[in-house]
C-alpha cells in the first residue's frame, strides 16, 4: 500500500498511544494508575447535559451553520467580553469540533509551504505535527536559561523573513507554567510590529493556581481586532470536563474567519448539533464547576509536588496551573520514551515521555486523578527507579520483586 510522504512524516500522538496501552491493561484487569491523562475527572455540568438532552428529545438534530449555531456564538461572544474584555461580533467566531480542529483550520488559512511557525518549548505535542501537515516548518524555541517560561530574546533570535506565526499556550501544557504579564504584553507588541500572526491557545485559561494570574493577549492589542493578526483558540473540553463533546472555537479577524469557514465547509461541514447545544448550556449555566475543578487540581498539584520532592534525583518546577507537571527524571534515565515504557511495564504507571513536548529526560505527569492515585503512582515509580527502595512491593494483590 502506498502512503503519502506527508502522512509518513507525522508522528503518533504519544498521549493517545499511552492511553491505549493503559486501556488494554485495564481491560485485562491490571491495577493501572494513569498519570498521563489530559482529561479531568469532573462530570459534565448539568446545564450542558440538559441542553444537549433537550436538543436530542426534540428529534430535530440537523446540520448547523458551518461557523456555529447562533446560540453558541452568542454565548461565546458573551464569554469573550467577560473573560477577555473584548467586544467582538459573530463574524469573528468559528465553532469547530474541538480546539485541535480550530488550530488546523487556522493553520490551513495562514500557512504556505516553507513558512516558519515558532513554537515555544515545552509545547503541546500536536503543534509541530499540525504545522508540518501544511508543508510549513516548525521552529522550536527553547529558553536558554533552561526554564519553562519563554524569553523574548530567544524568540527574537529565531525570527526570520519566513516567520509567519507564533503559537503560545498559557497556562502551559505540559509544564503548568503561566506566562507573565510582561511577556504577554511584549510578544503582542512584537508580533504587531513585525506583522506576525500570534495564535494563543487559551484552553486552560481559568485553571490557574493561587498566587498566579493569566493575562489575555487581547488586553495588549493596540490595533483594531479586525486589522490585526491576533487569533484566539478556546473550547469547553478542559474547563468544563467536556472532552467527549469536541467543541472548540476560534476568535479571528473577519477576513481570516471567512477563510476558515470556507475550509471547514469543505472538510467537516459543521460541529455536531448536540455538542453545540451542550456547550451553550455549559457557557450560560452555573460556573461553579470550574472553581471546584481548579481547587481540586491545585490541591493535587501540591500533593504531587510533595511526593516528588521526597523522590531523590527528581527535579520539579512547581506548576502554576493546568493539570500537568513536567518533572526531570534524567538522573535515572535520559531517554524518556524508554523510561515511560519501563514504568508502565514494571509498575503499571502511565506517564507521557517528555521528548514529545521538547523536554527530553522529563515525564509529563497528570494531576487529574485522585490524591490516592497520585501518591501510589509516585510510590510505585520511586520503587522502580530508586536503588535504595525496598526490593519488594505489593501492587494490587501481587507481590512484585525488583529484578532489574
Amino acid at each position: 500500500m502506498s502512503i503519502s510522504l506527508l502522512a509518513q512524516s507525522i508522528s503518533e500522538s504519544p498521549t493517545l498511544v499511552m492511553n491505549e496501552k493503559a486501556r488494554l491493561l485495564k481491560e485485562a484487569g491490571q491495577p493501572v494508575i494513569h498519570l498521563g491523562s489530559g482529561e479531568p475527572q469532573s462530570k459534565t455540568p448539568v446545564d450542558a447535559i440538559r441542553m444537549a438532552a433537550a436538543q436530542l428529545v426534540s428529534a430535530d438534530v440537523r446540520y448547523t451553520p458551518t461557523d456555529g449555531t447562533p446560540a453558541l456564538k452568542k454565548a461565546i461572544l458573551r464569554y469573550t467580553e467577560e473573560n477577555y474584555g473584548k467586544v467582538l461580533g459573530p463574524e469573528n467566531v468559528v465553532v469547530s469540533a474541538g480546539a485541535k480542529q480550530s488550530l488546523a483550520g487556522i493553520l490551513t488559512c495562514v500557512l504556505n509551504p516553507q513558512d516558519e511557525v515558532l513554537i515555544l518549548s515545552p509545547y503541546w505535542v500536536s503543534y509541530p505535527e499540525l504545522v508540518k501537515l501544511f508543508y510549513a516548518k516548525p521552529i522550536i524555541v527553547k529558553p536558554e536559561d533552561g526554564r519553562f517560561h519563554p524569553r523574548m530574546e530567544d524568540i527574537k533570535a529565531n525570527v526570520t523573513s519566513y516567520t509567519k506565526a507564533i503559537i503560545i499556550n498559557s497556562p502551559n501544557n505540559p509544564s503548568g507554567a503561566v506566562y507573565s504579564e510582561e511577556f504577554t504584553r511584549e510578544i503582542v507588541e512584537f508580533c504587531e510590529k513585525k506583522g506576525i500572526y500570534l495564535i494563543t491557545d487559551d484552553i486552560y485559561h481559568k485553571l490557574v493556581f493561587d498566587g498566579s494570574r493569566w493575562y489575555p493577549a487581547t488586553r495588549y492589542q493596540k490595533c483594531d481586532f479586525d486589522e490585526g493578526k491576533l487569533i484566539v483558540v478556546n473550547g469547553v473540553s478542559k474547563l468544563y470536563g467536556m472532552t467527549g463533546f469536541r467543541i472548540g472555537w476560534t476568535l479571528a479577524p473577519k477576513k481570516l474567519q471567512e477563510a476558515i469557514v470556507r475550509v471547514q465547509a469543505q472538510t467537516a461541514s459543521c460541529a455536531p448539533a448536540l455538542s453545540q447545544a451542550g456547550a451553550v448550556g455549559a457557557l450560560n449555566g452555573l460556573q461553579s464547576s470550574i472553581e471546584n475543578l481548579r481547587l481540586s487540581l491545585q490541591n493535587n498539584a501540591l500533593v504531587m509536588k510533595k511526593e516528588l520532592n521526597a523522590f531523590n534525583g527528581v527535579f520539579l518546577r512547581e506548576p502554576q496551573g493546568t493539570f500537568y507537571c513536567l518533572a526531570d527524571f534524567s538522573a535515572f534515565e535520559k531517554d524518556s520514551v524508554k523510561l515511560a515504557n519501563l514504568l508502565l511495564e514494571k509498575v503499571m504507571v502511565v506517564t507521557v515521555p517528555g521528548v514529545s513536548f521538547g523536554a527530553e529526560g522529563h515525564l509529563r505527569l497528570s494531576t487529574c486523578g485522585t490524591v490516592k492515585q497520585i501518591m501510589e503512582g509516585v510510590a510505585r515509580m520511586k520503587w522502580a527507579l530508586d536503588p535504595e527502595s525496598p526490593n519488594e512491593i505489593f501492587i494490587g494483590d501481587r507481590k512484585m520483586v525488583r529484578n532489574w
